[in-house]
């Protein structure tokens, strides 16, 4: 039991490190959310299908397809961290998922610009630009809550550590 007390009181003994709060990450990652849902009826919009006719490489199909795609997967990874912004896991997916669909955009807006309107490819990569805030501050959690997470592990390695010495110096039970 000695072993255990000090793991039980861990979050109570880890200072502060700057971790945003639940409710911060929350906001923040709703807000990433509902701005990159503004992408969608740009994406309904785009006919990828006629630029091939006009010349253009199929791939722009795939990529248009893989980016409506991304942006579900986004979005439903971004509420999963919205309801659990202590897990690194799901921070993670949301920030590779968020990257993946601007790196699709990007590559599909020189296909707007050029088979489509350019007005529209240009609309696409504004809205997507208005997210770079909120991409910055998840990137900065990410970073934040993973130091923690490695603190944390430091702790209750050590503290592992004492009681297995602890237990090491305990003479064996007596037989009966």
């Amino acid at each position: 039991m000695k072993c255990l007390l000090p793991l039980l009181l861990l979050p109570a003994a880890l200072p502060a490190q700057g971790v945003s709060a639940d409710w911060d990450v929350s906001k923040s990652v709703a807000a990433l959310s509902a701005q990159a849902a503004r992408l969608k009826p740009i994406l309904d919009q785009l006919t990828p299908q006629e630029w091939v006719a006009k010349g253009a490489p199929q791939t722009y199909v795939q990529q248009w397809k893989g980016a409506e795609d991304e942006l579900g997967y986004l979005v439903n990874s971004a509420k999963a961290l919205e309801k659990q912004p202590e897990r690194l896991t799901l921070a993670l997916d949301t920030y590779f998922r968020l990257q993946s669909l601007e790196n699709r955009l990007h590559s599909l807006a020189d296909g707007v610009r050029k088979y489509q309107n350019p007005a529209v490819g240009d609309l696409l990569l504004g809205v997507l630009a208005e997210n770079s805030s909120n991409r910055d501050n998840l990137r900065q959690y990410i970073t934040d809550l993973a130091a923690q997470k490695e603190q944390e592990f430091q702790i209750v390695d050590k503290e592992a550590q004492r009681c297995r010495g602890i237990l090491s110096r305990q003479p064996p039970p007596k037989k009966q």
